[in-house]
């Protein structure tokens, strides 16, 4: 018989890192030799893999020779020395990094981004020196070429130096992320990180982590389900076992693999494989990198450089069939071959702004040394620019906007209610019947509980014990101890059997039986009454969960007067109703506990305890409850998170809770964090038009100004929600979704993207993880389960506040590209086009040489550029609303306006003026230059490089201007002053002495025919550049008077 794993593979989405990838394999189930203990690691292979696991063995033997092969206790687990000699010699458990593909990177390095268009534009010049320019090759040509080639140098080593450096910030992030779990060792639970875990360590395994290694499964609840798709491309979940299931190691259900998530339940296992030698690490060794999709940066910067790349090939095509039209025939002297290729050669580079690469490159490092300061890990930098377009945050509550430290605030038996404080003292003072009903609610409280109690520090102390677990059960197991003992409560109940907390049932219940020791015919230990008539058989079904959940299963409630229970009447259930909103209201958790006593006769003693059957005859019995009592848990709001909330709607983004919780209990925390106005006039789903269509429905406005409206709304009622009433509700500003499964939030992140909005996505559990993975950004919590994390595109390791941080560097990496390809059209694209199209089509002189184009692209305007990378954010960046990434683009008709018919006209007609202005000062009027194509006879050897120098210091000089002006996009230069980015003073500064170098050293005189200038040439375009400045000054005041004014609508 053969079986096989699912060949499906693991879909492009999946956000891990590179080294964690994995292949689905093919594997025959076939009997092999048995294998003890997989110490040894064989070169890997496809083959040897499968041998390998083939020949494994730990799912087939049973748990107590688990642990005698590894020599491990079930009580005590492993002692420290065990842990320190295994660690030495198995060394620690991590997977081996994959090795570095050298070859590919320096690949990268130099090709990438515009490293290809320079290489072949330097092969063109040395072909134009020669053979081409055979029998009189020009120097220049060849100077050109040797200067294009080290420019493809020093744009590899840039980027070489960028991953490094930005790998290093990402790699040290995260390094922060935790990775504890918990394992027995010497007697007690204990946290260790997942690296230190060795073979034979006893491990606990909740819902939310990720398997840090390879598990032989030794208990395990009911509900306990593992997700395999990193591996298998399985996407249904696996339930967990303790016996074997399949022969195929790969598949039995009584080994959880590492990298695999637990969905549900909980359980206990035994590492049987760390590091290298668990199958994911095997299989990791055969992985293959999948391709992923552009990000929305990514796609900006190609759009940008074919928009550019297209201009350029469509002026050096005109200039090619104007030269092989009419130039050539009617003056075939004036422009030969290589001079020709060398014009297009110019026309390529020098159109295309080659600073902008090494821009991007510089913007996302400055993002990463800023995220790393302020602990925020993301997964991939480009992902950066997506957040600052986002205009809809979904937000989980518990956790995210509230601390995730629970602690009970109020306790009920039926309605009458108590603090914690009161409801001890009135067990001391209450009579025998009525003290037994009381002390049931800290007895279910303690026993359907998945946390733990450690025996550190006094066990009369509560304070000074830690407690291992979630949120609300470590609130209500110390809710517990602190009305008396939840070690006493627990000690008599043995777990048979236990159903995990999840968002889909919103319940948790553990059937428990006494052990025979703890048995008394006359006393019983809580939640046991008098009045249960409870045998030694008997069970008891501890339930604890959503009162709008559980409330229909129950039909009795425990009488705080004493006694036995009272019927529950619709009046009782209007009583207890009662008491649940009136907490509702105050911002409490509200949960429900009950309790069911089943006889011997109705749980079958042969039933598998883990079987499918089992877990159905439980639901079942699931009914007829009786309410011991509510309990009220505080969850304190995070102490930034209204002015967060705050930010980000001021921002223009619209800040919806998505939680599980009660309506009331969601509104009221949603009121106290800023993301509901008026709680008193708050819609309701009723308020909602069904037989409106969806085509009538106004649409979002985000700049609208008035009355913001708000909803809130249940998962049940977007259940059966029609395509009018969700198109009414995508329109409220301020939206609470309650009661939610997390097939609903993958359906509010959904609805909300197909109406074009930009969705974050924000929470930290695992039934989280499906919408974080579907939002356009998903935003784990550090401090969140390892699926969430997983599943998110950044993890913020901190504060919630963080994430204004990662909004306002979103929005500044893309206003800070914007106005770099600004400050390089003007003077590297379109004041450079200009003396070439003179050239051709005028007959005069070429007024900027082909070696000043290049020295102006890759040299004098790259660290100015690159100055603009490091400007701070302008104030008011989170007052603008968000932009629309389908129609508002980094390269737009309003930003080339801006570029070529304002900076660049300016700039091209004041160089020009220069040069001629030069010319006629010497002698030669422009009339002795127009249309006389190559025939200048008053035109000396040295006037013409001096003209073109005169040309290349006005460009140079009236950039200043420019990078002044534009450095800001919206504010004068007197509210975003220069003293904000000293960087610009240096930049513009070192443009102008690298020209000067080129200029005056006699050597590159020679070679490039480059010239000094007068000093006046240096002086006169300071003025032009301050009438570019002021003009621009002049423009932004107008635009900031009038918003909606001619020029604010065409300003970029």
């Amino acid at each position: 018989m053969h079986r096989s794993l699912s060949r499906r593979e693991v879909a492009p989405g999946v956000r891990l890192p590179a080294e964690f990838r994995t292949l689905s394999i093919h594997v025959e189930d076939k009997i092999g030799q048995s294998q003890s203990n997989s110490s040894e690691d064989a070169p890997v292979t496809g083959k040897g893999v499968v041998k390998e696991l083939i020949s494994l063995d730990w799912h087939k033997i049973d748990a107590d020779e688990v642990l005698l092969r590894l020599s491990a206790s079930p009580k005590s687990g492993l002692d420290k020395d065990q842990v320190v000699r295994r660690l030495s010699q198995n060394g620690k458990n991590v997977i081996s990094k994959p090795p570095n593909r050298i070859f590919r990177q320096v690949f990268g390095w130099i090709f990438g981004g515009f490293g290809s268009l320079l290489l072949a534009a330097s092969i063109v010049c040395f072909i134009a020196w020669k053979p081409l320019g055979n029998p009189d090759p020009q120097a220049s040509n060849l100077a050109l070429a040797v200067v294009l080639l080290i420019v493809v140098l020093l744009q590899a080593l840039f980027n070489a130096w960028q991953d490094f450096s930005t790998s290093r910030v990402m790699a040290s992030i995260k390094g922060m992320l935790p990775s504890a779990v918990e394992v027995l060792r010497d007697g007690g639970k204990v946290q260790v990180q997942a690296a230190d875990l060795v073979t034979g360590d006893i491990v606990y395994i909740g819902m939310g982590q990720k398997v840090p290694a390879d598990l032989r499964l030794i208990n395990c609840s009911g509900d306990l389900k593992f997700d395999r798709s990193i591996l298998t491309g399985e996407s249904e979940p696996i339930a967990g076992r303790t016996m074997k299931t399949d022969d195929n190691f790969l598949e039995t259900k009584n080994i959880a693999l590492q990298g695999t998530y637990c969905v549900s339940g909980s359980g206990i296992g035994v590492v049987v494989q760390t590091g290298d030698l668990t199958v994911f690490g095997r299989i990791a060794k055969l992985s293959s990198t999948p391709s992923t999709g552009l990000t929305t940066l990514q796609r900006e910067i190609l759009r940008v450089v074919l928009i550019i790349a297209s201009l350029a090939v469509m002026v050096a095509i005109f200039i090619v069939i104007v030269w092989a039209a009419w130039l050539r025939q009617s003056f075939p002297s004036y422009i030969n071959v290589p001079n020709l290729l060398i014009d297009v050669v110019s026309v390529m580079v020098a159109f295309i702004p080659e600073g902008l690469p090494i821009a991007v490159t510089m913007s996302l490092a400055k993002v990463a040394h800023t995220l790393s300061k302020n602990m925020i890990l993301c997964k991939s930098l480009s992902i950066v620019e997506t957040l600052g377009s986002v205009n809809v945050i979904c937000s989980d509550k518990t956790g995210t906007l509230t601390q995730g430290k629970m602690h009970v605030e109020d306790a009920a038996v039926f309605d009458t209610q108590f603090v914690p404080s009161s409801l001890r003292d009135a067990l001391v003072t209450s009579t025998l019947q009525k003290r037994e009903n009381l002390v049931q609610l800290p007895a279910i409280s303690a026993i359907c509980n998945a946390a733990t109690m450690t025996n550190v520090g006094d066990a009369s102390e509560t304070s000074g014990r830690q407690i291992m677990g979630d949120a609300t059960d470590t609130a209500i197991l110390r809710f517990s101890d602190q009305i008396g003992s939840s070690d006493q409560y627990r000690e008599p109940w043995n777990e048979v059997y236990k159903v995990s907390f999840n968002s889909k049932t919103k319940f948790m219940l553990k059937l428990c039986k006494l052990y025979p020791k703890d048995f008394n015919a006359t006393t019983f230990p809580a939640p046991i009454a008098s009045w249960d008539n409870f045998t030694s058989r008997d069970y008891l079904l501890a339930v604890k969960g959503a009162p709008d959940v559980l409330l229909s299963r129950c039909e009795y409630v425990v009488n705080p007067d004493g006694g036995a229970p009272i019927a529950l009447t619709q009046k009782s259930k209007v009583r207890i109703v009662a008491v649940q909103e009136q907490w509702a209201a105050q911002g409490r958790r509200v949960l429900l506990l009950a309790r069911k006593v089943l006889r011997d006769d109705d749980v079958p003693h042969k039933m598998d305890r883990n079987s499918e059957e089992f877990a159905e005859l439980i639901d079942d019995l699931n009914a007829e409850l009786t309410i011991v009592g509510l309990v009220g848990l505080i969850d304190p709001l995070k102490h930034d998170i209204v002015e967060t909330v705050r930010i980000c709607r001021d921002a223009g983004i619209r800040f919806f809770v998505v939680t599980g919780d009660h309506p009331t209990t969601s509104i009221a925390i949603a009121a106290q964090a800023g993301v509901i106005s008026n709680v008193n006039k708050i819609h309701r789903f009723s308020d909602l038009d069904a037989s409106k269509s969806p085509n009538a429905v106004e649409k979002y406005d985000m700049n609208f100004e008035g009355v913001k409206k708000g909803i809130v709304i249940t998962g049940p009622e977007l259940a059966q929600i029609t395509g009018g009433q969700m198109e009414q509700l995508a329109q409220y500003d301020e939206i609470v979704f309650a009661r939610t499964t997390p097939e609903q939030k993958l359906k509010i992140v959904r609805e909300f993207q197909a109406r074009r909005n930009i969705v974050a996505m924000t929470g930290d559990g695992v039934n989280d993880a499906p919408s974080l993975k579907a939002a356009d950004i998903g935003i784990a919590m550090g401090n969140g389960s390892d699926v969430a994390r997983e599943a998110a595109d950044m993890v913020l390791l901190k504060d919630f506040s963080a994430i204004v941080v990662a909004l306002e560097y979103g929005r500044l990496v893309y206003d800070n590209l914007k106005k770099t390809v600004l400050y390089l059209l003007p003077a590297g694209s379109f004041s450079e086009l200009m003396p070439i199209l003179l050239n051709v089509l005028l007959g005069v002189p070429q007024m900027l040489s082909n070696i000043q184009m290049i020295l102006i692209c890759v040299a004098t305007d790259v660290l100015p550029a690159l100055s603009m990378c490091l400007e701070k954010p302008e104030s008011g960046l989170l007052k603008r609303k968000p932009r629309d990434i389908r129609k508002d683009h980094m390269v737009d008709w309003k930003l080339l306006l801006h570029a070529y018919l304002t900076i660049g006209v300016i700039e091209s007609l004041c160089a020009m003026s220069m040069s001629f202005w030069y010319f006629q000062r010497h002698g030669v009027p422009f009339s002795s230059l127009a249309a006389k194509f190559g025939n200048y006879p008053d035109a000396t050897a040295d006037l013409l490089p001096e003209a073109q120098s005169v040309y290349f210091f006005t460009l140079i000089v009236m950039q200043w201007g420019n990078l002044f002006a534009t450095r800001c996009r919206r504010l004068s230069i007197f509210q975003h002053p220069p003293s904000q980015n000293w960087y610009v003073f240096p930049a513009a500064a070192l443009a102008l002495i690298i020209g000067i170098f080129f200029s005056y050293v006699g050597w590159f005189q020679r070679i490039f025919q480059t010239r000094g200038i007068p000093a006046e040439n240096f002086f006169i375009p300071l003025t032009f550049g301050l009438f570019i400045l002021f003009l621009d000054e002049s423009r932004k005041y107008f635009v900031r008077k009038y918003p909606h004014g001619f020029l604010a609508r065409i300003a970029w």
